[in-house]
Protein backbone atom coordinates (compact mmCIF):
# COMPACT_ATOMS: atom_id res chain seq x y z
CA UNK A 1 0.00 0.00 0.00
CA UNK A 2 1.43 3.69 -0.80
CA UNK A 3 0.12 6.79 1.44
CA UNK A 4 -0.10 10.06 -0.29
CA UNK A 5 -0.66 13.40 1.90
CA UNK A 6 -2.79 15.98 0.66
CA UNK A 7 -2.40 19.08 2.57
CA UNK A 8 -5.07 22.40 1.54
CA UNK A 9 -2.31 25.02 2.09
CA UNK A 10 -4.58 28.32 2.37
CA UNK A 11 -5.14 31.38 4.16
CA UNK A 12 -5.69 31.87 7.56
CA UNK A 13 -9.23 33.56 7.36
CA UNK A 14 -10.85 30.12 7.80
CA UNK A 15 -15.27 30.40 6.32
CA UNK A 16 -14.68 34.48 5.38
CA UNK A 17 -15.48 34.55 0.95
CA UNK A 18 -14.02 37.76 0.24
CA UNK A 19 -11.89 38.36 -2.37
CA UNK A 20 -9.08 40.39 -0.70
CA UNK A 21 -8.00 40.92 3.51
CA UNK A 22 -6.57 37.12 3.86
CA UNK A 23 -3.59 36.62 5.68
CA UNK A 24 -1.41 33.58 5.27
CA UNK A 25 0.39 33.46 8.93
CA UNK A 26 -0.20 29.51 8.92
CA UNK A 27 2.18 29.24 6.44
CA UNK A 28 5.00 29.71 9.03
CA UNK A 29 4.35 26.26 10.95
CA UNK A 30 4.68 24.36 8.25
CA UNK A 31 8.57 24.04 8.96
CA UNK A 32 7.39 22.31 11.84
CA UNK A 33 5.10 20.15 10.11
CA UNK A 34 7.73 19.14 7.58
CA UNK A 35 10.10 17.94 10.13
CA UNK A 36 7.90 15.04 10.81
CA UNK A 37 7.24 14.14 7.43
CA UNK A 38 10.96 14.24 6.52
CA UNK A 39 11.96 12.27 9.43
CA UNK A 40 9.38 9.64 8.60
CA UNK A 41 10.53 10.16 4.66
CA UNK A 42 7.01 11.56 3.72
CA UNK A 43 6.47 13.17 0.88
CA UNK A 44 3.33 15.79 1.22
CA UNK A 45 1.30 17.38 -1.82
CA UNK A 46 1.10 21.26 -0.59
CA UNK A 47 -2.28 22.39 -3.27
CA UNK A 48 -2.17 25.72 -2.95
CA UNK A 49 -4.62 28.90 -3.05
CA UNK A 50 -3.92 31.93 -4.52
CA UNK A 51 -3.25 33.76 -1.57
CA UNK A 52 -0.43 31.47 -0.52
CA UNK A 53 0.93 31.69 -4.26
CA UNK A 54 1.32 35.14 -4.68
CA UNK A 55 2.85 35.88 -1.11
CA UNK A 56 6.59 35.79 -1.33
CA UNK A 57 7.59 34.28 2.15
CA UNK A 58 5.12 32.01 1.32
CA UNK A 59 6.64 30.60 -1.85
CA UNK A 60 10.15 31.26 -0.54
CA UNK A 61 9.21 28.81 2.61
CA UNK A 62 7.44 26.16 -0.02
CA UNK A 63 9.44 26.48 -2.68
CA UNK A 64 12.51 25.60 -0.58
CA UNK A 65 10.61 22.48 0.45
CA UNK A 66 9.86 22.05 -2.77
CA UNK A 67 13.13 21.72 -4.38
CA UNK A 68 14.98 20.14 -1.94
CA UNK A 69 12.73 17.07 -2.64
CA UNK A 70 10.38 17.49 0.13
CA UNK A 71 7.28 17.70 -1.23
CA UNK A 72 5.23 18.50 -4.41
CA UNK A 73 2.84 21.70 -5.01
CA UNK A 74 -0.47 21.40 -6.32
CA UNK A 75 -2.89 23.88 -7.13
CA UNK A 76 -6.10 24.57 -4.28
CA UNK A 77 -8.54 27.27 -6.05
CA UNK A 78 -10.83 28.90 -3.44
CA UNK A 79 -12.96 31.22 -5.96
CA UNK A 80 -14.02 33.74 -3.91
CA UNK A 81 -10.09 35.02 -3.41
CA UNK A 82 -8.88 33.65 -6.71
CA UNK A 83 -9.21 36.56 -9.95
CA UNK A 84 -11.06 37.41 -11.73
CA UNK A 85 -13.89 38.51 -9.16
CA UNK A 86 -16.91 38.57 -11.87
CA UNK A 87 -19.44 36.97 -9.66
CA UNK A 88 -21.47 37.90 -6.70
CA UNK A 89 -19.38 36.62 -3.45
CA UNK A 90 -21.72 34.50 -1.43
CA UNK A 91 -21.81 30.84 0.13
CA UNK A 92 -23.35 29.43 -2.81
CA UNK A 93 -20.38 31.21 -5.29
CA UNK A 94 -17.98 29.54 -2.82
CA UNK A 95 -18.33 26.33 -4.39
CA UNK A 96 -15.98 26.39 -7.53
CA UNK A 97 -18.52 24.18 -9.35
CA UNK A 98 -21.37 26.71 -8.95
CA UNK A 99 -19.59 28.82 -10.94
CA UNK A 100 -19.70 29.37 -15.33
CA UNK A 101 -18.03 26.96 -16.89
CA UNK A 102 -16.23 29.97 -18.69
CA UNK A 103 -15.13 31.58 -15.43
CA UNK A 104 -14.54 28.35 -13.86
CA UNK A 105 -11.39 28.72 -16.53
CA UNK A 106 -10.26 32.46 -16.09
CA UNK A 107 -9.84 31.66 -12.54
CA UNK A 108 -8.27 28.38 -12.60
CA UNK A 109 -5.67 29.74 -15.48
CA UNK A 110 -4.75 33.06 -13.28
CA UNK A 111 -4.06 30.70 -10.37
CA UNK A 112 -2.02 27.91 -12.40
CA UNK A 113 -0.09 31.36 -14.23
CA UNK A 114 0.87 32.23 -10.57
CA UNK A 115 1.90 28.98 -9.81
CA UNK A 116 3.69 28.30 -12.66
CA UNK A 117 5.61 31.79 -13.16
CA UNK A 118 6.66 32.00 -8.70
CA UNK A 119 7.66 28.12 -8.40
CA UNK A 120 9.14 27.82 -12.39
CA UNK A 121 6.92 24.03 -12.36
CA UNK A 122 3.84 22.77 -14.27
CA UNK A 123 1.69 21.81 -11.25
CA UNK A 124 -0.55 18.57 -12.34
CA UNK A 125 -2.45 18.06 -9.17
CA UNK A 126 -5.41 19.86 -7.93
CA UNK A 127 -7.87 19.83 -5.41
CA UNK A 128 -11.45 22.12 -5.46
CA UNK A 129 -11.79 24.29 -2.58
CA UNK A 130 -14.90 23.18 -0.52
CA UNK A 131 -14.84 20.07 -2.07
CA UNK A 132 -16.38 21.84 -4.74
CA UNK A 133 -16.09 19.70 -8.32
CA UNK A 134 -18.13 18.68 -11.12
CA UNK A 135 -17.52 17.77 -14.71
CA UNK A 136 -16.82 21.21 -15.98
CA UNK A 137 -14.25 21.61 -13.64
CA UNK A 138 -12.51 18.23 -14.46
CA UNK A 139 -12.74 19.89 -18.43
CA UNK A 140 -11.21 22.98 -17.70
CA UNK A 141 -8.24 21.21 -15.48
CA UNK A 142 -7.84 18.74 -18.35
CA UNK A 143 -7.39 21.91 -20.52
CA UNK A 144 -4.62 23.15 -18.44
CA UNK A 145 -2.34 20.61 -18.46
CA UNK A 146 -3.78 18.53 -14.96
CA UNK A 147 -4.01 15.03 -14.35
CA UNK A 148 -4.81 14.03 -10.93
CA UNK A 149 -7.77 15.44 -8.86
CA UNK A 150 -8.50 15.12 -5.44
CA UNK A 151 -11.70 17.00 -4.99
CA UNK A 152 -14.05 13.91 -3.82
CA UNK A 153 -14.73 12.86 -0.40
CA UNK A 154 -16.56 9.43 -0.78
CA UNK A 155 -19.34 9.02 1.07
CA UNK A 156 -20.19 12.65 1.67
CA UNK A 157 -22.94 15.05 0.38
CA UNK A 158 -22.61 18.41 0.73
CA UNK A 159 -25.12 19.50 -0.61
CA UNK A 160 -27.13 21.29 2.04
CA UNK A 161 -23.55 24.06 1.61
CA UNK A 162 -24.37 24.55 -2.31
CA UNK A 163 -21.87 21.57 -3.31
CA UNK A 164 -21.95 17.95 -4.71
CA UNK A 165 -22.92 14.93 -3.62
CA UNK A 166 -20.25 11.98 -3.25
CA UNK A 167 -22.75 10.20 -1.28
CA UNK A 168 -22.41 6.85 -3.47
CA UNK A 169 -18.98 7.20 -4.39
CA UNK A 170 -16.23 5.13 -2.86
CA UNK A 171 -12.44 5.67 -1.93
CA UNK A 172 -11.42 3.78 -4.61
CA UNK A 173 -9.45 5.76 -7.54
CA UNK A 174 -11.22 5.89 -11.15
CA UNK A 175 -10.86 8.05 -14.59
CA UNK A 176 -12.64 11.15 -15.59
CA UNK A 177 -13.21 11.22 -19.49
CA UNK A 178 -12.65 14.90 -20.26
CA UNK A 179 -12.80 17.00 -23.20
CA UNK A 180 -10.36 20.22 -24.77
CA UNK A 181 -11.34 23.44 -25.19
CA UNK A 182 -14.10 22.85 -27.84
CA UNK A 183 -16.10 19.74 -27.72
CA UNK A 184 -14.33 16.54 -28.67
CA UNK A 185 -10.63 18.17 -28.81
CA UNK A 186 -8.25 17.28 -26.31
CA UNK A 187 -10.41 14.06 -25.17
CA UNK A 188 -8.39 12.22 -22.88
CA UNK A 189 -8.73 11.58 -18.80
CA UNK A 190 -8.66 13.12 -15.43
CA UNK A 191 -7.06 10.16 -12.39
CA UNK A 192 -9.49 11.17 -9.18
CA UNK A 193 -7.96 9.55 -6.41
CA UNK A 194 -10.57 10.39 -3.26
CA UNK A 195 -9.61 11.64 -0.07
CA UNK A 196 -9.59 8.69 2.17
CA UNK A 197 -13.18 8.10 3.76
CA UNK A 198 -13.99 4.75 4.59
CA UNK A 199 -16.10 2.27 7.22
CA UNK A 200 -14.33 -0.13 10.15
CA UNK A 201 -16.37 -2.95 8.95
CA UNK A 202 -15.50 -5.00 5.76
CA UNK A 203 -18.57 -4.17 3.45
CA UNK A 204 -18.45 -0.48 2.35
CA UNK A 205 -21.36 -0.85 0.79
CA UNK A 206 -23.77 -2.30 3.05
CA UNK A 207 -22.31 -0.04 5.34
CA UNK A 208 -22.46 3.20 3.29
CA UNK A 209 -26.31 2.05 2.62
CA UNK A 210 -27.05 1.59 6.64
CA UNK A 211 -25.59 4.74 7.10
CA UNK A 212 -27.32 6.92 4.34
CA UNK A 213 -30.85 5.08 5.84
CA UNK A 214 -29.83 6.10 9.26
CA UNK A 215 -28.91 9.34 8.83
CA UNK A 216 -32.37 10.17 6.52
CA UNK A 217 -34.80 12.86 8.06
CA UNK A 218 -37.01 10.38 10.11
CA UNK A 219 -34.58 8.08 11.93
CA UNK A 220 -32.06 11.13 12.22
CA UNK A 221 -33.67 12.45 15.76
CA UNK A 222 -33.44 8.92 16.60
CA UNK A 223 -29.07 9.02 17.17
CA UNK A 224 -28.43 5.60 15.75
CA UNK A 225 -25.55 6.53 14.32
CA UNK A 226 -24.25 7.33 17.70
CA UNK A 227 -25.16 4.82 19.60
CA UNK A 228 -23.75 1.86 16.26
CA UNK A 229 -20.41 3.85 16.23
CA UNK A 230 -19.98 3.07 20.25
CA UNK A 231 -21.32 -0.21 19.62
CA UNK A 232 -18.45 -0.88 17.15
CA UNK A 233 -21.05 -2.14 14.53
CA UNK A 234 -20.88 0.96 12.14
CA UNK A 235 -17.98 3.38 12.36
CA UNK A 236 -17.13 5.92 9.34
CA UNK A 237 -13.83 7.56 9.52
CA UNK A 238 -12.20 10.38 7.67
CA UNK A 239 -8.47 9.23 6.83
CA UNK A 240 -7.71 13.21 8.88
CA UNK A 241 -6.51 13.97 12.01
CA UNK A 242 -9.06 16.94 11.70
CA UNK A 243 -11.57 14.15 12.05
CA UNK A 244 -9.94 10.98 13.62
CA UNK A 245 -7.69 10.40 16.37
CA UNK A 246 -4.93 8.13 15.31
CA UNK A 247 -6.03 5.22 16.42
CA UNK A 248 -8.91 5.03 13.81
CA UNK A 249 -7.33 6.39 11.26
CA UNK A 250 -4.88 3.51 11.89
CA UNK A 251 -7.95 0.74 11.93
CA UNK A 252 -9.18 2.44 8.40
CA UNK A 253 -5.99 1.80 6.75
CA UNK A 254 -5.64 -1.60 7.89
CA UNK A 255 -9.04 -2.21 6.83
CA UNK A 256 -8.60 -0.79 3.69
CA UNK A 257 -5.41 -3.41 3.52
CA UNK A 258 -7.25 -6.00 3.72
CA UNK A 259 -9.88 -5.21 1.05
CA UNK A 260 -7.70 -4.82 -1.59
CA UNK A 261 -7.03 -0.84 -1.71
CA UNK A 262 -3.70 0.06 -3.18
CA UNK A 263 -3.50 3.40 -1.57
CA UNK A 264 -4.82 5.49 1.13
CA UNK A 265 -4.80 9.64 1.36
CA UNK A 266 -4.67 11.50 4.14
CA UNK A 267 -5.89 15.28 3.88
CA UNK A 268 -6.09 18.51 6.08
CA UNK A 269 -5.34 22.47 6.02
CA UNK A 270 -2.57 23.83 7.10
CA UNK A 271 -4.64 27.00 9.11
CA UNK A 272 -5.29 24.21 11.61
CA UNK A 273 -1.43 23.95 12.76
CA UNK A 274 -2.39 27.38 13.92
CA UNK A 275 -4.16 27.58 17.15
CA UNK A 276 -7.67 29.51 16.42
CA UNK A 277 -7.80 29.51 12.88
CA UNK A 278 -9.84 26.53 12.40
CA UNK A 279 -12.76 24.57 14.63
CA UNK A 280 -10.09 21.71 14.70
CA UNK A 281 -7.60 23.23 16.97
CA UNK A 282 -8.63 25.62 19.41
CA UNK A 283 -5.10 26.17 21.58
CA UNK A 284 -1.46 25.04 21.37
CA UNK A 285 -1.99 22.07 23.85
CA UNK A 286 -4.80 20.94 20.68
CA UNK A 287 -2.21 22.30 18.08
CA UNK A 288 0.62 19.61 19.79
CA UNK A 289 -2.23 16.62 19.70
CA UNK A 290 -2.61 17.31 15.90
CA UNK A 291 1.06 16.73 14.73
CA UNK A 292 1.32 14.66 17.33
CA UNK A 293 -1.56 12.43 15.75
CA UNK A 294 0.04 12.73 12.64
CA UNK A 295 3.31 11.77 13.32
CA UNK A 296 1.54 8.49 15.33
CA UNK A 297 -0.49 7.24 12.18
CA UNK A 298 2.96 7.72 10.26
CA UNK A 299 4.71 5.41 12.65
CA UNK A 300 2.40 2.94 12.12
CA UNK A 301 2.74 3.16 8.03
CA UNK A 302 6.68 3.18 8.75
CA UNK A 303 6.11 -0.26 10.60
CA UNK A 304 3.66 -1.88 8.16
CA UNK A 305 6.20 -0.91 5.24
CA UNK A 306 3.71 2.11 3.58
CA UNK A 307 5.84 4.35 1.17
CA UNK A 308 4.58 7.55 1.52
CA UNK A 309 4.45 8.92 -2.70
CA UNK A 310 3.45 12.20 -3.62
CA UNK A 311 -0.21 12.69 -5.62
CA UNK A 312 1.00 13.27 -8.92
CA UNK A 313 3.15 10.10 -8.51
CA UNK A 314 -0.15 7.93 -7.96
CA UNK A 315 -0.69 8.58 -11.60
CA UNK A 316 2.02 6.76 -13.07
CA UNK A 317 1.15 3.66 -10.27
CA UNK A 318 -2.71 3.80 -11.59
CA UNK A 319 -2.09 3.35 -14.97
CA UNK A 320 0.76 0.63 -14.83
CA UNK A 321 -2.21 -1.65 -12.46
CA UNK A 322 -4.70 -0.30 -15.17
CA UNK A 323 -7.12 0.73 -11.55
CA UNK A 324 -9.76 3.11 -12.03
CA UNK A 325 -13.56 2.51 -13.80
CA UNK A 326 -13.95 5.52 -16.43
CA UNK A 327 -17.28 7.36 -15.32
CA UNK A 328 -18.20 11.04 -15.58
CA UNK A 329 -17.21 13.35 -12.76
CA UNK A 330 -20.32 14.67 -10.75
CA UNK A 331 -22.68 16.33 -12.72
Amino acid sequence: MKLIITVDTEEDTWGQYSPSGHTVRNIERIPWLQDVFDTFHAKPSYLITYPVAKNEKSVALLKGIMERGGCEIGMHCHPWNTPPFEEVSNEMNSMLCNLDGKLQFRKLKHLHSTIQKNFCIDPVSFRSGRWGYNQSVANNLYHLGYRIDTSVTPYTDWTKFYGPSYRDLSPRPFRVPCEGPTRGEGTGCLMEVPATIGYLQRNFAVSNYLFKVLSGRQLRRLRLIGMLDRLNILNKVWLSPEKSDSRSMIRLAQRMMKNGYGLVNMFFHSPTLKAGLTDFVRNRKEEKHFVQCIREFLEFARAEGIESIRLSDSLQLLEGQGNGSCRPAVQ
